[in-house]
């Protein structure tokens, strides 16, 4: 509708044989893409960063973390990360955090960088997280909330496609989340991106993946230390 084509198959041809990908193609990845994520899914992996994944980093003498939410969709899982980390250095008095977040869909990116969400979607993120970290409207009508600004300085947001042959995040990761992501993907494809990954993480650094993935069948160099979360050997 939005290109007046009329039919898929002349779609098709506009896209992939007629020089429309470089126009085009951002617009249909946003339509097409799967984009369910909700603030602390699969909230064991959460538990197990605060508890044991941060606590070893640090004792291996990491002062600033250095993490990646792949496949970030809206946010939650990213800002989510955030409070975990805030929360976990506040503690200390010691350390900070940055975050990498990103997505193939350009729209989805825009909603996560603004961080502002209807009010019923923070409902899993604990009560004393979510009056610290979490901003009412001022108008009492408005049934919106917004993430602080603190939360949302540590975080940047990029366009990332994992499907590239190189990952060029920047420096070597501590912790990685791509979560949900590698059931989308076949056999040969996951042990590729996987492999990837792991390339980006520093030695001891941490991937977690989604409770329905495995990395079964991939030589990595990666150990398994909990239920879909591996550490860079």
């Amino acid at each position: 509708r939005a290109t007046g084509i009329q039919t898929f198959d002349a779609y098709c041809r506009y896209v992939f044989e007629e020089g429309g990908m470089e126009s085009e193609f951002v617009h249909l990845v946003d339509t097409v893409t799967t984009n369910k994520t909700d603030f602390f899914r699969e909230p064991k992996h959460f538990e197990y960063m605060l508890a044991t994944a941060l606590p070893a980093l640090v004792q291996d003498g990491v002062s600033k973390i250095r993490s990646w939410s792949a496949a970030c969709s809206t946010g939650a899982e990213p800002y989510t990360m955030a409070m975990i980390l805030d929360a976990f250095f506040e503690s200390r008095r010691a350390g900070s955090y940055s975050i990498l977040a990103t997505d193939l869909s350009t729209d989805v990116l825009e909603k996560a960088w603004l961080g502002i969400y209807p009010a019923d979607h923070v409902e899993p993120v604990p009560a004393p997280m979510r009056k610290k970290y979490v901003m009412q409207a001022e108008d009492p009508a408005r049934k919106d909330v917004r993430i602080v600004p603190k939360l949302r300085s540590k975080i940047g947001f990029a366009r990332h496609n994992l499907m590239d042959s190189r990952y060029n995040v920047g420096e070597k990761m501590h912790i990685i989340f791509c979560r949900n992501v590698l059931i989308y993907f076949d056999k040969e494809t996951q042990g590729k991106v996987l492999s990837r990954l792991s390339d980006c993480l520093v030695p001891g650094g941490y991937l977690f993946i989604g409770h329905s993935e495995s990395i079964a069948g991939h030589e990595l160099p990666l150990d398994t230390v909990a239920n879909t979360v591996f550490r860079r050997k």
